[in-house]
């Protein structure tokens, strides 16, 4: 069976300005390295706002801290009049390595449609960033389609047509969780995760057993090793909590709260 790396990555939304991301890396990676964490094992990524990515990859790089830095999206497009827009190379010049891609905040305030997100999974791809790619369904779409219908579509959708597979991540985040206070069950998520890497199997091939699936929605470190202990579970991905550099630390080190 294909080792997979369990990745821990903190969503840190349209929150913190370049100097308070700045003292929240410094003091993530002060307590991880205290705790004398393991990043090889267990790795850890931050997402800052756009306007913080120059500081917080001057800082990673001068203090030589092993944590990674991802964008919370990309632009479909490479360069042009596009106002706004980030593209992949520019993203790539800052030493990013994953981009979140598809998150519901934007295909539900944005009107992100399946089309455009296969399009910026492209734009990393083509800028040799790694997509998480965020899938998930609402309230709603659970009781009418069941608990994997509505995310095995959307990855689907988001790895068709392209030339060929680069790395990936797949998020499952369940729409009715985020921010919500509600998380789904270790068991459901695992369900589900199990059904995306068969549904990317089954297209795709052996691809599958190499690619990481996270989980997110509401997870903290009271629960974040019961998600953990499902095979088919590679990582979670944070919001509100990797917003406080002890419980994200906490979460980082989810292997001191199994009990075997």
């Amino acid at each position: 069976m294909t080792e997979r790396i369990p990745l821990i990555a903190g969503n840190w939304k349209m929150n913190l300005d370049h100097l308070q991301s700045i003292a929240l890396i410094q003091k993530l990676a002060w307590t991880l390295n205290e705790k004398g964490h393991d990043f090889k094992d267990v790795e850890v990524s931050v997402f800052p706002p756009f306007t913080a990515l120059r500081s917080a990859q001057t800082l990673i790089d001068a203090e030589k801290f092993e944590l990674n830095i991802g964008a919370q999206d990309i632009s479909q497009h490479s360069v042009g009049a596009f106002t706004g827009e980030i593209s992949g190379s520019m993203l790539a010049k800052l030493a990013v390595k994953y981009v979140l891609v598809g998150h519901s905040e934007r295909r539900q305030y944005h009107n992100e449609t399946d089309e455009l997100v296969q399009q910026k999974v492209a734009a990393c791809f083509s800028a040799n960033l790694t997509p998480i790619i965020c899938v998930g369904e609402t309230q709603s779409e659970l009781e009418s389609h069941g608990p994997s219908a509505v995310p095995v579509r959307q990855i689907l959708a988001a790895l068709q047509g392209h030339e060929s597979l680069k790395e990936f991540v797949v998020a499952y985040e369940p729409v009715w969780a985020i921010g919500t206070g509600e998380v789904a069950t270790p068991e459901q998520a695992e369900q589900v995760a199990q059904e995306i890497r068969k549904a990317i199997q089954e297209v795709h091939g052996e691809v599958a057993e190499q690619v990481r699936i996270l989980y997110g929605g509401s997870v903290k470190s009271v629960n974040v090793a019961g998600f953990m202990q499902g095979p088919n579970i590679d990582g979670v991905l944070v919001g509100g909590a990797s917003l406080d550099s002890d419980e994200f630390a906490g979460i980082a080190r989810y292997k001191k709260h199994i009990v075997l």
